[in-house]
């Protein structure tokens, strides 16, 4: 999530620096989308931006500009899949805290797969794209079900179609989610439950808290 970067990532860190890279791109387009008719608010807003302008104001610097790097092929669809599987998991536990528990993707090998592995790339993770998006506290993918899953486990099952190439490539993919109460602590930096014990900071803001420590 948006502040989970924001506030628990080291101050560098490409994560960090992706989103706030996303938030200029968002305010700088919606700045400009409502000047036309809120000229007086667009251009002061655009005077407190904190980052180096073009130009000396709002109307000076022309139209949104929005670049074609941002159109990357399969992006919107691996995050439509991700959020379709999202809703089966959090509909599965209504009412409670996403952050208790611990998903398990199980996707057979082929596009929707593929599109999973770009949001994560490892195995299991508990700050990669796919898990921020998941609201979980750790999320595991894999291309088969696992041989020990408990018999209590909650397990959805679901399909997603997805559309590629402006429907040129169409394919309707099954996905089981596995979910389970997580074990670990809830790491009183970053609140997620994923340290070791309530007293503990997790892993990764250990690294962090490290990092600023030696700076």
């Amino acid at each position: 999530c948006v502040s989970c970067r924001l506030y628990c990532e080291e101050e560098k860190d490409p994560k960090r620096r992706s989103c706030q890279t996303v938030l200029a791109e968002a305010l700088d387009i919606v700045v400009r989308s409502f000047a036309p008719i809120l000229p007086h608010l667009a251009e002061e807003v655009f005077q407190y931006l904190p980052y180096k302008k073009d130009s000396e104001g709002v109307f000076r610097s022309g139209w949104i500009k929005a670049s074609s790097g941002w159109k990357k092929p399969g992006t919107e669809e691996a995050i439509e899949g991700a959020c379709a599987i999202r809703d089966s998991f959090l509909g599965s536990i209504s009412g409670k805290n996403a952050l208790e528990y611990e998903v398990v993707i199980v996707i057979e090998p082929g596009l929707l797969f593929e599109l999973m592995e770009v949001l994560q790339a490892e195995e299991s993770s508990s700050a990669s794209q796919l898990n921020e998006i998941m609201m979980a506290s750790q999320t595991t993918l894999l291309s088969e079900f696992p041989k020990e899953t408990p018999a209590d486990a909650n397990i959805i099952k679901g399909t997603f179609l997805i559309n590629l190439e402006g429907g040129d490539i169409r394919e309707e993919s099954s996905y089981k989610v596995i979910v389970l109460p997580t074990a670990k602590a809830r790491c009183p930096r970053c609140r997620r439950y994923t340290a070791p014990s309530p007293s503990t900071p997790c892993a990764r803001c250990i690294t962090v808290l490290a990092g600023k420590g030696s700076g």
